[in-house]
């Protein structure tokens, strides 16, 4: 038994046999745990990928999930939902009927209407409308699904981050990488199962709890690695260090960390083994999966890398790396498109301009290789902000802002995603003539939760687990949640 199967064990022994065939009755980490100890009693490699494949609930279109997330949310108005009919509406009042009722971050009074500040243009075969700020991003139009009509309950980052990322706007809950790593398992032994990487300077509003594991358990937490020096910090052995030596105090250190267990029965105990252990081979496989420099000079220039730097473009190209070593779940977050207030003639903000020049050419460079190297089909690429923008001005304390800057909007965004099983080309939802309300195919983020599990293989209903008195998931426990039939190829 090893130890994560121990420390399944132990939190199933001290569930009711209610609990246990609620959380075992999914055959997902149930089967992964079974196979992993299979593998390790017959020394057979492919028993776990059977035993996995066989407890899926629905056969699987992707086997890993590359989420893009725009930490502050960038304005779909400005990028991918063009409405010419706001244009024409630019420097008008905004109509009383808009703000009745509605509740804004940063908006009071009657503020003007903003039109696009951008040009569009149509692109590629399906003919989307895409902003001249994504120059690069137009020629993979054809391989995306557009989801325009995402909507929220949330309009402050922090609880619509959380509510997206985890299922819950407030804290505790497990991330979708904990998730689906609870429910999957790990195709690579030698490094973890959900890695994140972060640029732009900041954390995310909610900070770590994004990736956390939440109630789940901890070994199942994101964990974040850096695209400069070591992936993880102290991941080196220190000056004078051999790896033999660090082998011997790990043995040591677990010799101690196993009387602990006995003597006090903390499951948690044995996740901090099992993390030591991860380390220990991470020493090995990280460093190879994070060296850039093993890329050719062509590949940089796709992509626009810095090694040795953080950056957005470092972290696309880390990924693809980290897909081709099969890890489950790469989040990426990029700081910065909190677009508020700025001089009229910038146009939104330098900021919006920054940030797209710096996403657009890593994310068409990242489709354009996992494609040639015939990794999209089984990777789903995930890419959006929390929330959307408004199609009027912010204005603080009732006057008017010589600014040009879009308020938090938590009824309409765009979201889209490639890969893994969605349709290439494909839009799905609409909304009204300024892009203030979804007026068709709404989707919230438990719809995408569930939708996202699917193309997993796993049914969002199924996967569960015993916390608080209920049986949680992902999707969400009160109300309805659909899978979004009409995205899947």
């Amino acid at each position: 038994m090893n130890l994560l199967q121990e420390l399944e064990f132990r939190r199933l022994q001290s569930s009711t046999r209610r609990h246990f065939l609620n959380g075992c009755g999914v055959g997902l980490a149930s089967a992964w745990m079974g196979s992993q100890a299979a593998q390790a009693a017959d020394n057979v490699p492919a028993g776990a990928e059977a035993t996995r494949r066989e407890g899926l609930h629905f056969p699987a279109r992707a086997k890993r999930v590359i989420y893009l997330h725009m930490a502050g949310s960038p304005s779909q108005l400005d990028l991918f939902d063009y409405k010419p009919e706001l244009q024409k509406l630019d420097g008008q009042d905004t109509p009383q009927s808009f703000l009745e009722g509605k509740r804004f971050a940063f908006i009071q009074g009657v503020p003007k209407m903003l039109g696009p500040q951008f040009k569009f243009e149509q692109v590629g075969e399906a003919g989307n409308w895409v902003s001249d700020r994504l120059p690069h991003f137009k020629s993979v139009a054809d391989q995306v699904c557009f989801i325009k009509s995402m909507t929220t309950s949330q309009f402050n980052h922090a609880p619509a981050q959380l509510l997206l990322l985890t299922g819950n706007q407030n804290l505790g809950a497990g991330s979708m990488g904990s998730w689906i790593t609870y429910g999957l398992g790990s195709e690579n032994e030698d490094l973890p199962g959900f890695i994140v990487l972060v640029s732009g300077g900041r954390m995310p509003s909610a900070g770590k709890s994004v990736w956390g594991s939440g109630y789940l358990p901890s070994v199942y937490q994101g964990v974040q690695c850096r695209s400069q020096g070591d992936p993880v910090l102290f991941l080196s052995n220190s000056d004078g260090s051999s790896r033999a030596e660090r082998r011997h105090a790990l043995d040591a250190i677990e010799k101690l960390n196993r009387r602990a267990y006995e003597e006090y029965g903390d499951a948690e105990t044995l996740t901090r083994i099992a993390q030591y252990e991860m380390a220990f081979r991470m020493q090995t496989s990280a460093t190879d999966a994070f060296d850039l420099s093993q890329e050719s000079k062509q590949v940089h220039e796709d992509y626009g890398t810095e090694p040795g730097k953080e950056s957005f473009a470092n972290n696309c190209l880390l990924a693809r790396r980290l897909a081709e070593r099969d890890v489950r779940f790469i989040q990426l977050f990029h700081w910065g498109w909190d677009a508020h207030g700025a001089a009229a003639s910038e146009a939104i903000n330098m900021g919006f301009k920054d940030r797209c020049r710096e996403v657009d050419q890593p994310i068409a460079a990242l489709l354009k290789d996992l494609e040639q190297r015939g990794l999209l089909d089984e990777t789903l690429v995930i890419w959006g902000g929390e929330f959307g923008r408004t199609p009027m001005r912010e204005n603080r304390n009732g006057k008017e802002m010589q600014f040009v800057g879009r308020d938090h909007h938590p009824s309409a965004f765009t979201m889209w995603l490639a890969g893994g099983g969605v349709k290439p080309g494909f839009t799905l939802g609409r909304t009204d003539e300024i892009g203030y309300d979804v007026v068709q195919d709404k989707v919230t983020p438990h719809d995408l939760h569930a939708t996202i599990l699917k193309l997993m293989g796993v049914d969002h209903l199924r996967l569960t687990y015993a916390s608080q008195g209920a049986s949680q998931r992902l999707s969400n426990l009160t109300k309805p949640s659909r899978v979004v039939e009409e995205i899947l190829a």
